[in-house]
């Protein structure tokens, strides 16, 4: 399977240069979520890479493949329970 493939090497990248490894906290095809989650985190200082985001050019924009945003392994718990103050803990990731 090539997403586990992709996973697999992006953690061992992570490793290799001495970072953690990303988690998804939310997917969605919302685009107007996604900014405002991304901004909510970025605000507490909580590293976000908002990925999929360039797959839209390839789709033709018709929202087919959602977006994830994901955080390092050690802001986790920070970001879910920022996510939660916001009202938004429908649309968190199963842990």
């Amino acid at each position: 399977m090539w997403h586990g493939t992709f996973h697999a090497a992006m953690q061992t990248l992570a490793a290799e240069e001495g970072s953690l490894p990303m988690v998804e906290n939310v997917r969605t095809n919302d685009l107007v979520l996604i900014g405002f989650l991304q901004s909510l985190l970025e605000n507490a200082n909580i590293h976000v890479l908002v990925a999929d985001m360039h797959v839209s050019s390839i789709e033709g924009m018709i929202g087919a493949f959602p977006r994830r945003l994901l955080v390092p392994d050690d802001e986790v718990e920070e970001a879910r329970q920022l996510i939660r103050e916001a009202g938004l803990a429908g649309e968190l990731r199963d842990e």
